[in-house]
């Protein structure tokens, strides 16, 4: 049983070429490597600004940030294969953004995907900046933008999660096939047609799993709010306290 376990945790981590998220080692070609990278570098530069202020603020905050990022590190490394041929995974990146900004998950989502890279072969470091972008920034960027919408509605508490999570996860899947679709335009067609191509074979499993890592994102949510006030009071998020823990059956 035990080998069985093992050889399932072999095949859901093991690098798959082209079609998944995030995108292997030497795949992008230079040039977009280098500017994809330019592009998440300030995002990154911000992020460590963003944590550094805060945990001067409220040093308490360090095991909450880890939390964060052992979220976000579990649930983007569980791959899980589709039936186009492709993978697909949770990103986790929501529920940093809600907690500490999208700034300050750019930074952690990047140290997410460096040991990623170098520990599971998931992802690559020629295509660092490329996956930073996807998921450490336009992920992150998109959870955190959705969830103060949310609230802004006065939508319950536990809805905003929801929807900061699974938004999240599909927008950083959208993203990666943006880029895929920009560096390998289809012969006939374009860019327009190597989009739809990408979009195609990442939704089959990608939103199901967004919406699964939504709910999950709510569940965790909750139980920071029961276990670690000190914490959100400082993010100023206890004020949430109470609207969440009934919402969607959590």
């Amino acid at each position: 049983m035990f080998l069985r376990w093992l050889l399932l945790l072999f095949i859901l981590l093991l690098p798959r070429p082209v079609y998944a998220m995030h995108i292997m080692e030497g795949f992008l070609p230079l040039g977009w490597a280098v500017f994809w990278t330019l592009v998440s570098l300030p995002f990154v530069v911000g992020g460590v600004w963003s944590v550094s202020k805060k945990v001067a603020q409220h040093p308490e905050l360090k095991m909450l940030l880890a939390v964060s990022g052992a979220f976000a590190f579990v649930l983007s490394a569980l791959k899980i294969p589709s039936v186009t041929g492709s993978s697909s995974h949770p990103t986790g990146v929501g529920l940093g953004a809600i907690l500490f900004g999208p700034l300050a998950m750019s930074v952690i989502g990047s140290i997410v995907l460096f040991f990623q890279a170098i520990l599971l072969a998931h992802g690559g470091l020629t295509t660092l900046g490329a996956n930073i972008f996807a998921m450490a920034v336009v992920g992150p960027f998109a959870a955190y933008g959705v969830h103060r919408i949310s609230l802004k509605l006065r939508l319950p508490g536990g809805y905003a999660v929801f929807l900061a999570a699974s938004v999240g996860s599909l927008l950083t899947y959208v993203a990666t096939s943006w880029q895929l679709a920009l560096a390998f335009p289809a012969e006939t067609g374009g860019v327009a047609v190597s989009l739809a191509k990408f979009l195609g074979i990442f939704a089959v499993t990608q939103i199901p799993l967004a919406l699964s890592e939504g709910l999950l994102t709510v569940i965790v949510f909750n139980f920071l709010l029961a276990y670690s006030g000190k914490e959100l009071a400082a993010l100023k998020l206890s004020g949430l306290r109470g609207r969440v823990g009934s919402d969607l059956g959590a």
